[in-house]
């Protein structure tokens, strides 16, 4: 873990899928769905796991490769899963062990947090619904809130201008390396969630950010130590 000499922090940003929630069991039985209904095999916990931060066509891909991809209709197959996660969105989905626990404190704390994911607010904001342990949320930025989406600081700037604070005084939590892009791109100090949908081969200690938490319990630890 490394830190430098930053602002007050007065708000922290949280990525979706695989930082705030666990919403492989959801994505993964959407792919495996659309994999089932195609003839083929359904991928494995684990491949979904890795893959699920790569969306509906990086999870299709991982299943049949590029060229069948293709050959059997990107458009139709992403279309397919989407509709059928959109209609079972949070079946098996949950916060990540302890953050339900963090929100609350922040919250105690009086310090803002929202969200700012590459998801689509189709599927954003019926899932954030279901799920009333998050509704002190402040902000959502989905990916089409804008014309542009992460690594684009825009989306950052956004979330931090609708909770009146400077992006300067915010961390960014997120489990993929264009989040701690996107988070850097604008001035925020960064946090790699090590709990999240990380693949084998890659190393967040590469990606630049400033903090790595392996646990929501080591994130809110800090957190705690950070307030004081």
């Amino acid at each position: 873990m490394t830190t430098h000499s930053a602002a007050p922090l007065g708000c922290v940003l949280f990525d979706l899928d695989g930082t705030l929630l666990d919403t492989a069991p959801d994505l993964g039985a959407a792919v495996n769905h659309v994999l089932i209904s195609e003839g083929f095999a359904p991928l494995s916990d684990d491949i979904i796991r890795q893959t699920t931060s790569h969306g509906a066509l990086g999870l299709l891909r991982a299943g049949l490769g590029d060229e069948l991809l293709e050959e059997l209709g990107a458009t139709r197959l992403r279309t397919a899963l989407l509709d059928y996660y959109a209609a079972n969105l949070c079946v098996g989905t949950r916060p990540y062990e302890g953050m339900v626990d963090l929100i609350e404190w922040l919250d105690e704390k009086q310090l803002p947090w929202g969200i700012v994911t590459n998801k689509p607010g189709f599927l954003t904001e019926p899932l954030l619904a279901a799920l009333p342990a998050l509704a002190s949320c402040g902000v959502t930025v989905s990916a089409d809130t804008l014309p542009v989406r992460k690594p684009d600081p825009a989306p950052m700037y956004f979330a931090c201008d609708q909770l009146g604070v400077e992006a300067s005084h915010c961390l960014y939590v997120g489990d993929h390396v264009r989040d701690i892009e996107a988070g850097r791109n604008a001035g925020m100090r960064t946090a790699v969630a090590g709990w999240g949908y990380l693949n084998d081969d890659e190393d967040p200690a590469q990606w630049g950010a400033d903090l790595h938490f392996d646990t929501v319990q080591a994130l809110h630890h800090w957190l705690r130590y950070e307030l004081g």
